[in-house]
């Protein structure tokens, strides 16, 4: 690959940590493509990286539609050459106690996380295969280990593990890393409404959150995206099927 410009999918891009790592991808030289459901969301994300001197596109799409998400690969692959990285980050949660959670709030989280993912997986692979090359990095949570509230999102992130460790025994032998990241509390827009909902200021949830974090902090996006970049890049090649906790020390 050396000499040849990597292309990188990155869904629920417009914001959070799908925007840190499409902006930390875009440093190292790689075009990125924002995906999102809100494509005015996604241009602004897209305009403020080439702002700072990178490459990317902006791409409405909805990770649960299985036309969407094939158009929008093969989209990508025809008007920049390639696709070689896939960040499946697009997320959503319905948080509830399981005797309140609905079956749309369980189904809702469970498309998005889980069906999302292996559609844009599938549709990368065709590619990659082809290639011989690709990374994969999925987007699970420390949340995989059981948290209460978050019946349908523990579940759906665990699933994104057992996702993660079966394509990367599939797909190793044609070139292609598969690994995943499980975010600790990192500040973004879904963490302060979990504030709000709680009664609380995001200031006062954060304190909180850090008060019980061994290093003392909340993480930030670019946390997340600095390990994102690091399994995306060819110094992990010998890494796959792995499930990397960024969450400074605490776990839930």
């Amino acid at each position: 690959m050396s000499g040849k410009r990597r292309v990188a999918f990155v869904t629920g891009a417009a914001r959070g940590i799908g925007a840190g790592t499409a902006a930390r991808l875009a440093a190292d030289g790689i075009a990125v493509v924002i995906a999102d459901l809100d494509e005015t969301a996604c241009k602004a994300t897209a305009d403020a990286i080439v702002a700072d001197g990178g490459t990317a596109i902006a791409l409405g799409c909805n990770v649960t539609d299985e036309a969407q998400v094939d158009a929008a690969v093969d989209h990508v692959v025809a008007e920049l050459g390639s696709l070689d990285i896939l960040v499946n980050n697009a997320g959503v949660t319905r948080d509830n106690l399981l005797f309140k959670m609905s079956a749309d709030d369980w189904d809702t989280v469970m498309s998005v996380h889980l069906r999302g993912a292996f559609l844009c997986s599938r549709a990368a692979q065709r590619h990659m295969v082809k290639a011989k090359y690709g990374k994969i990095v999925n987007t699970s949570s420390v949340s995989a280990l059981g948290n209460r509230g978050q019946a349908n999102y523990s579940a759906a992130k665990m699933g994104i593990q057992g996702l993660t460790r079966t394509l990367a025994i599939e797909l190793g032998p044609f070139g292609i890393n598969v690994n995943a990241v499980a975010p600790g509390f990192i500040v973004t827009e879904m963490t302060i409404a979990t504030a709000e909902r709680m009664g609380l200021t995001p200031e006062e949830h954060q304190a909180k959150a850090a008060a019980i974090t061994p290093v003392r902090r909340v993480g930030q996006p670019e946390d997340i995206a600095n390990a994102v970049a690091f399994l995306a890049s060819d110094q992990a090649s010998f890494i796959t099927g792995q499930t990397l906790y960024v969450d400074g020390g605490r776990r839930l």
